[in-house]
């Protein structure tokens, strides 16, 4: 029946595969140039979130969405599949909304404990589904008065804080499997409601090591359920774990014709680079004309840290992301980066999984990717929902292997990178770069504004008032000076350089020769009437 359904979709390439045992039912679709995609409101998806995702503007869906709205709309369990950029999360995001929100359609009514459990493997992926749902929720009834509660829940921020909202009421739950585990253990998080769960980046949350967190909460929800989960590739504990947790799973596959694992409107490049000239070779790629939001990868945190503070002093508007950063920092690093206050972050592989912003341009590997599953990961930061975007990768001569590897199993046609150089003429011809670009797009930052800090500071320093005069003391007595004598202090102070006088100048040198026995002596009275009168001989002979 599922087939038959599924045949009748308006897409221009459908295969439908069963399994020899039964269990899972497999929908393929490529689409051509004249496809039209279908409304959300054509799907039958609520009015409120069709409203609220028009307010972003959002109205036509991406393919997963389209395959995956009616099944998910209907209760079924499935299995999306489908690169990064594809439009995975309101795949699962909109039937979530929309099945704990209406009557009828399988979940209990909400009353402040949570009916959807999304569970992510990283705290930015978290903070951004949680964000998504928020948006397209904004209209929606819920157990609160402000309407349908979404929280997010995840390491590096106070548990007092989530557990006081998890007291006060949520509807929908975001997040990561060590935090999740740790509050429903807790007993603060109730798990016993929930209606529909959904496992988004599987295949990330194995490589992390949750599979088992991920287990031990999969046996906390009930059985009679909707489990949807989601995830670029399928290896084979996912697959166990699906064919242990779903029922019967619908396998969802979209692509596009002739389609790759990377996407093809990135423009891939790769260069081999000298370790010493990476810096001023990234300053110049910074400049190309049309760039716009840049990601750059490490493999390092130390190195992530040390590219940003260069590209800061270099005067680039740049942040960094890693995991020798506090959870807040980091949030403050990409909510610049999101609203554009920033346009360059640098961020280590673990730290920028999750990271989902459309609008990147460029993404620059300033190290070469492990493997060919994190450069695919990588890059797949832009050229998403349908933009044009360039990945460049630079490989140190020790890496030429690794990359190789990469080339191979991708099949990218570019197993010899080119060396390249900050001053090489390709690399201005092939990105744009102005030909007067430098490695600065302003003075260094310690330079440029030393000179305005100083200003500054002495603008802000309180200014001496004219009434305060140093006095000379002798053993800790006042001396007044004698008249037409002038004072040492304010010798001091309109020259600086007296102590270094000639001796000859007597009236300079000698009173501060004094003057410094008498800081340095324990009796300076027998001290100083020695020295006068050692003087005196001197002059009188």
């Amino acid at each position: 029946m599922r087939a038959e359904t599924r045949k009748a979709r308006p897409l221009s390439k459908i295969t439908v595969d069963h399994e020899d045992d039964a269990t899972e039912t497999t929908v393929s679709a490529q689409l051509d140039s004249t496809h039209v995609a279908p409304t959300f409101a054509e799907l039958g998806v609520r009015e409120e979130i069709v409203r609220a995702l028009a307010e972003h503007g959002i109205e036509r869906t991406f393919a997963i969405q389209e395959l995956t709205l009616p099944l998910a709309l209907a209760g079924d369990d499935l299995i999306g599949q489908a690169r990064t950029g594809m439009g995975k999360t309101f795949g699962f995001g909109v039937p979530l909304l929309h099945r704990v929100t209406t009557e009828g359609s399988g979940t209990t009514a909400l009353d402040g404990t949570p009916r959807a459990l999304v569970i992510v493997p990283t705290r930015e992926l978290c903070i951004q589904v949680a964000g998504d749902l928020e948006n397209a929720s904004k209209y929606l009834p819920g157990s609160g008065k402000k309407g349908l509660e979404v929280l997010a829940i995840y390491g590096g921020r106070p548990y007092e804080q989530q557990i006081e909202q998890l007291q006060k009421g949520v509807d929908v739950v975001v997040g990561t499997p060590g935090r999740l585990l740790d509050l429903a253990n807790q007993g603060h998080l109730i798990l016993g409601k929930i209606g529909v769960l959904v496992m988004d980046e599987a295949d990330e949350m194995l490589d992390l090591g949750f599979l088992p967190d991920i287990e031990r909460i999969l046996n906390m929800v009930p059985d009679r359920r909707q489990t949807m989960l989601f995830s670029a590739t399928m290896p084979g504990p996912i697959i166990t774990l699906a064919r242990t947790f779903l029922t019967q799973p619908t396998h969802i596959r979209a692509e596009e014709p002739e389609s790759s694992a990377v996407h093809e409107r990135t423009n891939q490049l790769v260069y081999r680079a000298h370790a010493l000239d990476k810096a001023e070779l990234v300053a110049r790629v910074l400049q190309a004309e049309g760039r716009g939001a840049t990601m750059i990868f490490t493999r390092t945190k130390r190195t992530a840290q040390k590219v940003a503070d260069d590209l800061v002093e270099r005067g680039f508007a740049c942040g960094a992301v890693h995991g020798d950063l506090g959870q807040i920092a980091r949030e403050k690093a990409l909510d610049k980066f999101r609203n554009g206050k920033i346009d360059v972050l640098v961020a280590t592989d673990v730290a920028a999984r999750g990271i989902d912003i459309d609008d990147v341009t460029h993404v620059i590997n300033y190290q070469c990717p492990e493997d060919e599953k994190t450069y695919v990961h990588r890059i797949g930061r832009t050229g998403r929902a349908g933009r044009t975007g360039t990945a460049i990768t630079l490989v140190d001569w020790d890496d030429v292997p690794r990359w190789e590897l990469i080339d191979k199993a991708l099949d990218l046609g570019m197993p010899e990178p080119v060396e390249t150089y900050s001053s090489s003429p390709h690399l201005y011809e092939e990105l744009n770069i102005p030909e007067g670009a430098t490695g600065t797009v302003r003075k260094a930052r310690t330079a440029a504004t030393g000179e305005a800090a100083d200003g500054e500071a002495r603008r802000e320093r309180p200014k001496r008032t004219t009434t305060r005069v140093r006095r000379r003391t002798r053993g800790g007595r006042p001396v007044t000076p004698e008249a037409g004598t002038p004072d040492v202090a304010a010798q001091d102070a309109s020259a600086p350089s007296t102590a270094a006088a000639p001796a000859g100048a007597e009236g300079d040198a000698a009173p501060a020769r004094r003057r410094r026995r008498r800081r340095r002596g324990g009796s300076s009275s027998n001290a100083t009437a020695a020295t006068q009168d050692t003087v005196s001989a001197s002059a009188a002979q």
